[in-house]
């Protein structure tokens, strides 16, 4: 399925575990720390929202929400203020805010021509790309909250997008970990969770990561330590490409 679609399932499997609880459930630790489940549906919310308005406009809104980045100051700086302090939506409990932003964020996504250039953080990137990323913390939140909840979440073949997007940002993930030089050519082996192989990559690159997909994916959403996976590198570069894989701005 293209990632639009993917997204929407995503989404559609985070509400199935959502629906219906109640204000207890939503006070329940997450397995991000320090926040609750209703708090990480506020986070998404509020990320889903700017994301609409990365792709169908004000800008303003994008830059309202990520100005702030820059120099000792992260992305998750940002998103944890914006948790803690940031505009709520009166009247709307956080699954209601969340399902309604998720909602406007999907259509946003199936309408937009993938190829656009949209705003993000402090530049701009592919629409395709954005969705990606959306899909990637969306699902890396549904694991938080099913892990709160009790609830297990099998792997699916959504995952290939965010190995996709692993692969293509290890360059920047290595320049944001503080490497001053970029890893030589890498090619991803992946067990997919259907039994496949995924792979992304030239053959002849010197760099070589495997292991399962889900190890990939949990890793570069920092929920998995390297050395508690199952990935496996070799090459020149092989502990640098581990030590800063990443699916985050």
């Amino acid at each position: 399925m293209d990632v639009a679609a993917a997204l929407r399932a995503q989404v559609d499997e985070l509400d199935g575990m959502l629906r219906g609880l109640d204000d207890a459930a939503l006070a329940t630790p997450s397995a991000c720390a320090g926040w609750s489940v209703g708090d990480v549906l506020v986070h998404l919310a509020q990320t889903n929202e700017v994301a609409v308005a990365s792709v169908e406009g004000p800008p303003e809104r994008v830059a309202a929400l990520w100005g702030g980045v820059g120099g000792e100051t992260t992305v998750d700086d940002v998103a944890a203020e914006a948790v803690r302090s940031g505009p709520r939506r009166d009247g709307l409990g956080p699954y209601t805010w969340w399902k309604r932003t998720a909602d406007d964020m999907t259509a946003a996504f199936e309408a937009v021509d993938p190829r656009a250039r949209v705003p993000w953080v402090v530049g701009e990137l592919a629409a395709r790309t954005l969705c990606t990323t959306r899909l990637a913390e969306t699902w890396i939140h549904t694991t938080d909250i099913a892990q709160g909840l009790g609830v297990t979440v099998e792997p699916t073949d959504r995952l290939w997008h965010i190995a996709r997007l692993v692969h293509r940002t290890v360059p920047y993930a290595s320049e944001r970990a503080g490497f001053s030089t970029a890893p030589g050519p890498v090619r991803f082996e992946l067990d997919a969770p259907d039994g496949a192989v995924w792979t992304f990559g030239d053959d002849t690159a010197a760099n070589v990561v495997q292991g399962s997909a889900h190890d990939l994916c949990l890793v570069a959403g920092q929920r998995r330590p390297v050395a508690d996976s199952g990935l496996v590198a070799t090459g020149p570069d092989a502990d640098q490409v581990l030590s800063s894989l990443r699916t985050f701005a």
